[in-house]
């Protein structure tokens, strides 16, 4: 059964150690959006790997896809594979194929990130400044360099013509000095042999693809993120939800079977824009504290509060989502309350989603829902019924507010720290 792993928040909600504990239940992992803007950490045993742009199943040696729908920067990929070489992991293009219709990153990309969210002044939006968003700008703008224009020098040539000429203009408004085509081609230079041995073009991915039992889709940031349904203009410049799976991962729209959502126990952020359950007190401290919540790619620490149900309906709506994992519960386990938002308070009226007009979002005030915490530890616990009862009933309530079933919970970093409930649920 095909399986998309979809984050259901703001992104970091754990979904590489879940497509990881998944991944030998699949023959092939597919990554189908974002950048290496996003990251994901994996622990086995001792072990740590942080990937950005691979896909988690290459630690399982499973046949990895980047898929149509990801951009790709040719020099962050390949430093990303020598680092996990060095820990072990042999990839080769027997186990990861790059579909040679993938936009690429290029420095010209990265300097424009950071040159238009420095003018933005206090109104940043918060980019990590890897140049995703102006990738995705140059393929919609039909500019885009991609990694098949690398295999004949007069379609490199016309390529780097074409995008320059739009690039160049915008560099001398913000007084940044002109690219000749040269620079870009010694750019590449270094990895380019390595880059078209990976790649392959996307009806071959998709034959290979389709002759596999199980296929899982992995998403990157979260849905909440999403440019398209996400808190705009405080997204990535990709579309997040299970839909785009159809456009990024090679294959139809028939291919995906089932949807599982990855939930946090809480809600952290990264970046600006709204938040409204987060915490600026000693809770919230405590929260990134006893989280770890840094960014795996950023470095930066991570805003935040508490579990938000308003949201995440919306994201399991948008992603038809049916079941879920419910991870990092064990942060919860020193707590004495714990809160639930379920609903928000805007100028007197009661609102069951969050408004896409952005000057109502100061507005808001959310509604909770106060609950017992349970007060002793649970990392490491690998049966249900071993779980605190106070911690199956915030479980349970979760389960309510959201419509959805939780199948899958992590109750620590290592792969082996998690439950699963009921196996058969993904017809595995």
């Amino acid at each position: 059964m095909n399986t998309a792993i979809i984050g259901l928040q703001w992104g970091d909600e754990g979904k590489g150690k879940i497509v990881d504990f998944l991944a030998d239940k699949f023959d092939a992992v597919v990554r189908f959006q974002g950048g290496h803007n996003a990251g994901h950490t994996i622990k086995v045993g001792d072990q740590i790997y942080k990937l950005s742009l691979l896909p988690s199943g290459i630690i399982r040696g499973k046949f990895s896809v980047i898929g149509s729908g990801v951009v790709v920067d040719p020099i962050a990929l390949f430093s990303e594979i020598e680092k996990i070489e060095k820990a072990g992991i042999k990839i080769s293009a027997d186990s990861l194929a790059i579909a040679d219709n993938c936009c690429l990153i290029l420095s010209l990309h990265r300097e424009l990130d950071q040159l238009l969210e420095n003018k933005k002044g206090d109104k940043k939006i918060g980019t990590t400044g890897r140049g995703i968003g102006p990738t995705y700008e140059d393929r919609a703008g039909r500019r885009a360099l991609r990694i098949c224009d690398l295999l004949d020098e007069k379609t490199l040539q016309e390529r780097l013509t074409n995008l320059l000429f739009y690039h160049n203009l915008l560099r001398q408004s913000l007084g940044a000095e002109i690219i000749a085509p040269q620079k870009i081609i010694d750019e590449i230079a270094p990895v380019r042999e390595q880059l078209l041995a990976f790649a392959k073009p996307s009806f071959e991915i998709a034959k290979k693809l389709s002759a596999c039992k199980a296929v899982m889709f992995e998403g990157a940031q979260g849905a909440l993120l999403d440019v398209s349904y996400g808190t705009f203009p405080f997204v990535t410049s990709s579309n997040t939800m299970a839909g785009q799976i159809a456009l990024g991962s090679c294959l139809g729209v028939d291919a995906l079977h089932k949807t599982i959502g990855v939930l946090k126990a809480y809600t952290t952020r990264v970046g600006a824009g709204p938040f409204p359950t987060e915490l600026h007190d000693e809770t919230g401290n405590f929260l990134r504290i006893e989280g770890n919540e840094v960014g795996t790619v950023t470095g930066r620490d991570r805003r935040c509060g508490w579990f938000d149900a308003v949201l995440v309906r919306q994201a399991i709506q948008l992603c038809s989502v049916k079941e879920v994992a419910l991870t990092k519960l064990d942060v919860l386990d020193k707590l004495t309350k714990i809160r639930i938002c379920v609903g928000y308070q805007i100028d007197g009226k009661v609102y069951d989603y969050l408004p896409q007009a952005n000057h109502l979002w100061a507005k808001i005030e959310p509604i909770y829902e106060e609950i017992d915490g349970w007060k002793q530890s649970t990392i490491g616990t690998k049966i249900l019924t071993e779980l605190p009862q106070k911690t199956r009933n915030y479980i349970s309530r979760i389960e309510e507010l959201c419509g959805v079933k939780v199948s899958i919970i992590s109750t620590g970093a290592k792969r082996e720290e998690t439950i699963l409930i009921n196996e058969f649920a993904y017809g595995f």
